[in-house]
């Protein structure tokens, strides 16, 4: 394990390094001063932090090589292997990076609009959405399901394009800052950038237990530039929402195991109460 924390070529190393800078930024300039540090349910998301920062990634990759050595074998030689497709082997990485930065920021944020469209994905979704008050550590609260959509649309084809892994790792790194910043009790709104990069003053209004927009707002990751061209952006002069949340909340469960269960329990109760229609 600490083998793990301290190589600095894997992610989990840097999770800590940016989890550390912004916790530390919060404690310096905090956006609301009489939120507390060591705020109710604070033990959960630590848990959500080293689970969904390291261990559900590991286990991720060991189900895709699984998969993908099955599919190999399955498949022998009648098709072509999909990781010879190294279209960007030979591109320079600072190319890599930019190039790949913005087209996987879209997909996430296309998938971002789905979580909240699609009914069965939302009740994954709600676990991160069960946030009360935004703080750093909000950004790893969400449930398992969404690092295998994520990545699984993501980071999959970076990887069969021939993307360089160091690009990946500084990617996943950039966009964990991000999402740190965007999550915090930080006033950040990167003045006239804010309408291509995001923020914790836009992403808050994503927060919020009204939906201003048809299925909700704010959907960016990196990037609120998606939003403003697709006309879900909403940026009030009021600083922040009343109140944080989703309708219906209160029937949530706070308890960890039942928070993991809950997707696919709810799944089942509205197939049942549906007479077992998908």
């Amino acid at each position: 394990m600490i083998q793990i924390i301290w190589d600095t070529r894997g992610y989990f190393f840097w999770l800590l390094v940016v989890s550390a800078f912004c916790w530390l930024l919060e404690r310096i300039v905090p956006w609301r001063p009489k939120q507390k540090a060591w705020r109710d349910q604070i033990g959960q998301d630590f848990f959500w932090l080293v689970f969904n920062g390291h261990y559900a990634g590991v286990l991720l990759a060991a189900v895709s090589n699984w998969a993908i050595h099955s599919l190999s074998h399955l498949w022998g030689q009648r098709i072509p292997s999909l990781a010879h497709i190294r279209l960007f082997d030979d591109s320079p990485l600072w190319v890599q990076f930019l190039t790949f930065l913005f087209v996987k920021d879209f997909l996430e944020w296309c998938i971002h609009n789905l979580l909240h469209r699609v009914p069965w994905l939302w009740e994954f979704h709600k676990l991160h959405h069960s946030i009360t008050e935004l703080d750093w550590i909000g950004n790893m609260r969400f449930h398992w399901m969404e690092i295998v959509l994520y990545r699984g649309l993501t980071y999959l084809p970076l990887f069969l394009l021939g993307v360089d892994r160091r690009v990946i790792l500084w990617i996943a790194v950039f966009s964990t800052l991000i999402g740190h910043l965007n999550h915090s009790n930080l006033d950040l709104d990167w003045g006239i950038f804010r309408w291509i990069l995001n923020s914790s003053r836009l992403h808050v209004w994503h927060h919020d237990v009204v939906n201003h927009k048809r299925s909700g707002q704010n959907f960016g990751i990196i990037f609120s530039l998606w939003d403003f061209l697709f006309g879900t952006a909403y940026l009030p002069l009021r600083q922040e929402p009343e109140h944080l949340g989703f309708e219906g909340m209160e029937q949530f469960p706070k308890g960890l195991l039942q928070r993991l269960a809950y997707p696919f329990w709810k799944r089942r109760t509205l197939r049942v109460a549906s007479g077992g229609a998908s």
